[in-house]
């Protein structure tokens, strides 16, 4: 199997504990459409999908399956760094990408790395085309909009 496909029937393992099938199911929804878009927005730019993807897999499940989202991306990236030591299949150096991406993926105001500001930005893709009845939330507007401009998107406003 690939690291992309073990790390996703890992993720799986530990999202089906989740009691809730509302919650579970919307866990699920969220990380594998931010992993989708992940590869994608990292395959244009130029950068690494597979490791954009395999951030995306693991950067909400802390808040999932704590179910706290306070401090989630700090707590979300030390979670995936024991995951990506259980895999054993990742550099350090590919470790280190991962765990930043996940670290900073919830400073929307703020630039980072290339690889970072893709899983921004897929969460924020995920997040506004998901549901298109829900508003853009404030803190994702500027991104949003400059996603639409990069991907030549009509803005659903």
């Amino acid at each position: 199997m690939g690291r992309l496909k073990d790390l996703r029937l890992l993720t799986d393992s530990k999202l089906t504990k989740m009691e809730n099938y509302e919650k579970r199911m919307a866990a699920e929804a969220h990380l594998y459409g931010v992993s989708l878009a992940a590869a994608m927005i990292a395959k244009k730019r130029g950068l690494n999908w597979e490791l954009a993807s395999m951030a995306a897999m693991m950067h909400d499940l802390a808040a999932y399956l704590s179910g706290s989202y306070d401090d989630h991306a700090h707590r979300g990236a030390v979670l995936a760094k024991e995951i990506l030591k259980e895999l054993g299949q990742t550099t350090e150096e590919e470790d280190g990408i991962i765990c930043s991406m996940i670290y900073h993926h919830d400073d929307k105001h703020v630039t980072d790395s290339p690889m970072d500001e893709v899983l921004k930005d897929a969460d924020v893709i995920h997040h506004c085309f998901h549901d298109l009845s829900k508003p853009v939330k404030e803190k994702e507007k500027t991104r949003y909009e400059a996603l639409v401009r990069e991907f030549g998107l009509d803005s659903r406003n």
